[in-house]
């Protein structure tokens, strides 16, 4: 199943919108349904208001890998998109040197398009 990244400043802003209108969208939105509907169901008491209310500033005083870490299942938008660029550079590195010993003579055309393909391969 394919989850879009949950946004910290989302959940906080749909929490506080509990404080005034439906309580318990932030948990809809955070993947929590059972959750939300409890909110939606006790949404005649106060209780979901002041719990919105706490999440809210709860959500707000993490910091982003904390929040990742809960609600994102500890991913990282820019601790992946780090690997990902320090993959791309070591490959290209890889590429520029086989290409060096192509030119140089080293290596035949057919291994520089097995090794090139395998690299390549590598890039996810």
């Amino acid at each position: 199943m394919l989850t879009k990244r949950k946004s910290r400043s989302v959940a906080a802003i749909l929490a506080f919108s509990g404080t005034l209108t439906i309580s318990g969208l932030h948990k809809f939105y955070l993947g929590q349904p059972l959750w939300g509907v409890l909110y939606v169901l006790l949404s005649w008491t106060p209780i979901p208001k002041v719990a919105s209310a706490i999440e809210g500033v709860w959500y707000l005083a993490q910091d982003e890998e904390a929040f990742d870490q809960n609600f994102n299942l500890g991913k990282s938008a820019t601790r992946n998109s780090q690997r990902v660029s320090n993959q791309v550079g070591a490959i290209a590195e890889s590429l520029r040197e086989l290409d060096a010993l192509r030119q140089d003579g080293l290596i035949s055309e057919y291994e520089f398009e097995q090794k090139r393909r395998q690299l390549l391969d590598q890039i996810s």
